[in-house]
């Protein structure tokens, strides 16, 4: 039974795959989505949910990217404002000091993608200017000057759906229906960034798991992963340790590996085209395991 079902899963992913044909370009460099990609988080913040800061120093930053790369990592995510929730802002200037440098380095020394997740439009100039391949914007261009800055850059950008501010959105989010109405936010932005000037064909779509949302709400919109990717844009998945998983295990935030594969393995399944994540090692394999059982003929009974 669990043989054939994953066979069906796997034959709904890898058809919808095909038939989309997903390519990001950043002028010569190109990222085929023919397979999930791995997206690794690189918080350069002090007061990051997950690591506590632990990457807030440049060096410690580097080492560990050059860790994931190591591991097979598709993309780095460097961000230098914290979204956790209850977070509050941080100047354009202290954010543009935290992830500059970091970037300018990895850019030199590795050629992986590099994703820089930020809102600000300063600092979406400059990052481009540094060699960033990709914007990964949780307030989906609407920061004042942001969208005129992404269709200027030409760079691929993903749109995330957040209720509220990272300072208020958990307190107490509601929706009539959370599906339909992040599918339509989605749009919204989408059609927003295209007639700015933004390449429909670079632009990704998020339904920002965690960002105003309860569990319920959570579960819902990971269930219908396959009808957000209706939309025609491939869609960014970021579940890596998150409260929701906490909800579920009753496991501290360093203690949620298992779930956090566990949750990345079944976005996959349901038509998650790039999976953010902090064990970048542990999703690597788990997905290689993925592959090897998806990719082989199916067996005659």
């Amino acid at each position: 039974m669990w043989a054939a079902f994953f066979v069906v899963v796997a034959s709904r992913f890898k058809t919808g795959m095909d038939n989309k044909g997903f390519v990001l370009q950043r002028g010569e460099r190109r990222l085929t989505l023919d397979r999930p990609r791995v997206m690794g988080v690189l918080n350069v913040t002090p007061d990051s949910f997950s690591d506590g800061g632990r990457f807030y120093r440049p060096e410690s930053a580097i080492d560990q990217a050059a860790g994931m790369v190591e591991a097979g990592v598709d993309i780095l995510d460097i961000g230098g404002e914290s979204t956790r929730p209850g977070a509050q802002a941080v100047s354009v200037a202290e954010e543009m000091d935290r992830v500059l440098p970091v970037l300018e380095t990895l850019r030199g020394r590795f050629d992986v993608w590099i994703s820089v997740d930020t809102s600000t439009p300063e600092l979406m100039r400059a990052a481009a200017a540094a060699g960033a391949d990709l914007l990964n914007d949780v307030r989906a261009l609407t920061r004042d000057g942001a969208l005129a800055a992404a269709a200027e850059l030409g760079l691929p950008v993903c749109l995330m759906h957040m209720q509220g501010e990272p300072s208020t959105m958990q307190q107490d989010p509601r929706y009539d229906d959370v599906v339909n109405q992040v599918a339509g936010y989605l749009q919204e932005r989408r059609d927003a960034a295209v007639s700015a000037g933004v390449n429909a064909a670079n632009i990704l779509l998020d339904p920002g798991f965690g960002f105003g949302k309860t569990l319920a709400h959570n579960l819902a919109l990971l269930r219908a992963l396959p009808h957000l990717a209706e939309a025609g844009h491939p869609l960014l998945v970021g579940l890596s340790r998150k409260s929701m998983l906490g909800k579920i295990t009753g496991k501290a935030v360093d203690q949620r590996l298992g779930a956090s594969v566990a949750a990345a393995l079944l976005a996959v399944q349901r038509g998650a085209h790039i999976i953010r994540v902090h064990d970048v090692p542990d999703t690597v394999d788990a997905i290689k395991v993925w592959h090897a059982v998806t990719d082989a003929p199916a067996r005659a009974e």
